[in-house]
């Protein structure tokens, strides 16, 4: 089945308990104001829709106005989110997985922080690091052949499709895992290691799949509870803002679960993701053959090397941190 262990998981994500609370207050802030945007907007719809004469539709289009507001900050926060919230806790987890001891509470944020610093300089470096990260991603699948190479079963077009954009929504965090390696090497090149990560992903391709798909398996079928789950606490909220009208339970349903999922599920896959990864990378070297491939293939890739070529190390990292370990 898979390769990864669900307990040892679970320990390293109670041992990182201050970003799951960070994570917690971050997600459930952005579901709260999702909420408040939406019977905002519907509210004042309604209020302008009782003097057209037409106040339901008003009220609908008031709340969807809401929701775009909302997702539009959201938009343009993802880089802060992702270099103070998830960076930094893939940080604490790649010490985790390798058997490192770090202190708990602010101690474990702020070490955390001190890291991805150290480690990418500003928020737009990582974020746009990141982006190319996930461009080079989508081209491996395409390289092997999605799992129609391994279910070579004439009449399975159909099955075999499916099963690709269930791999290709399986991969969502194969970026954060590459992030990991790249804070697992230290190396003085965030770019160059980076390169080396998808290397080292694209020749190990096809056990993070299996993985990653039972991740994702098993994540769809915890957020299905999560959303039954959150139907209450979601009709409660809707009743406490009667602007926002029954008809948005379902989506402050879902909001709630996606708060949950990204908080509490997310990172348990990327943890689990990282350690199949580190383990399978052992002892290896990035396979030239792939290099080729990834360089001829993808675009963002050949700008991964030329940003590693040009790449000028700002300053040595800080002291106190651990020495670097063998991929």
């Amino acid at each position: 089945m898979w390769d990864f262990s669900i307990s040892r998981t679970l320990g390293i994500m109670g041992r990182t308990m201050p970003f799951i609370l960070t994570r917690l207050a971050v997600y459930f802030g952005i579901t709260l104001a999702y909420m408040l945007a939406v019977g905002a907007g519907t509210g004042v719809g309604y209020g302008m829709g009782t003097i057209s004469g037409d106040p339901a539709s008003f009220a609908m289009w008031g709340g969807i106005v809401g929701f775009g507001i909302v997702s539009a900050v959201i938009y343009w926060i993802r880089e802060y989110i992702l270099y103070m919230v998830k960076a930094g806790h893939i940080a604490v987890m790649v010490e985790l997985i390798d058997g490192r001891q770090i202190e708990n509470g602010k101690g474990q944020v702020a070490y955390a922080r001190e890291v991805v610093q150290n480690r990418f300089g500003e928020a737009n470096a990582l974020f746009a690091l990141d982006q190319l990260i996930k461009g080079v991603i989508a081209v491996v699948t395409g390289l092997i052949g999605g799992v129609a190479r391994f279910l070579p079963i004439p009449g399975l077009d159909a099955l075999a499709g499916f099963l690709n954009g269930v791999i290709r929504m399986s991969l969502t965090y194969v970026d954060e895992v590459v992030l990991g390696y790249n804070i697992r090497t230290r190396s003085d090149n965030p770019w160059e290691s980076s390169r080396q990560g998808l290397v080292f992903y694209a020749q190990n391709a096809k056990i993070m799949i299996k993985n990653a798909v039972w991740l994702t398996l098993i994540m769809w079928a915890l957020s299905f509870v999560i959303f039954l789950v959150m139907l209450a606490p979601a009709g409660l909220l809707v009743w406490l803002v009667p602007s926002a009208g029954s008809g948005w339970t379902f989506v402050a349903a879902i909001l709630f679960a996606w708060a949950l999922k990204a908080a509490i599920l997310e990172p348990f896959a990327i943890a689990a993701l990282m350690d199949v990864y580190f383990r399978a990378i052992e002892g290896q070297i990035p396979d030239p053959v792939w290099d080729r491939k990834l360089a001829d293939a993808s675009g963002k890739f050949r700008e991964l090397i030329g940003k590693a070529r040009d790449y000028a190390p700002q300053s040595p990292e800080v002291s106190g941190q651990m020495p670097a370990t063998g991929a």
